[in-house]
């Protein structure tokens, strides 16, 4: 399985509650329907003094299908969403490693 990691920061004139309600209740929901998507997980960091809002977790089967997910309109519409909400967004594909559970 492929995960990516998405590291977001919030734009600056948008409040830490702001950039929450946008994620969960906006961009969370169509970016759910990236096709392909095995798992999605959103991790929003608590506090104003951090140089990342959220870290976003994004399941795949393979890296193709990650890449074919984001050509589509879908995922040309959740790239857009992301970029117009943050000031900042860093991708990471990262090889999970469980220890425990």
């Amino acid at each position: 399985m492929f995960k990516a990691m998405i590291l977001l920061a919030r734009r600056e004139d948008a409040t830490h509650d702001e950039f929450r309600s946008w994620l969960l209740d906006r961009h969370a929901p169509l970016a759910a329907t990236l096709p392909g998507l095995r798992k999605l997980t959103y991790n929003v960091v608590e506090g104003d003094d951090t140089a990342y809002d959220s870290i976003a977790e994004l399941w795949f089967d393979t890296r193709e299908a990650f890449d074919a997910a984001y050509a589509t309109e879908i995922g040309k519409s959740v790239a857009a969403d992301s970029l117009a909400n943050v000031r900042s967004r860093t991708r990471l594909f990262v090889d999970e490693r469980p220890i425990t559970g």
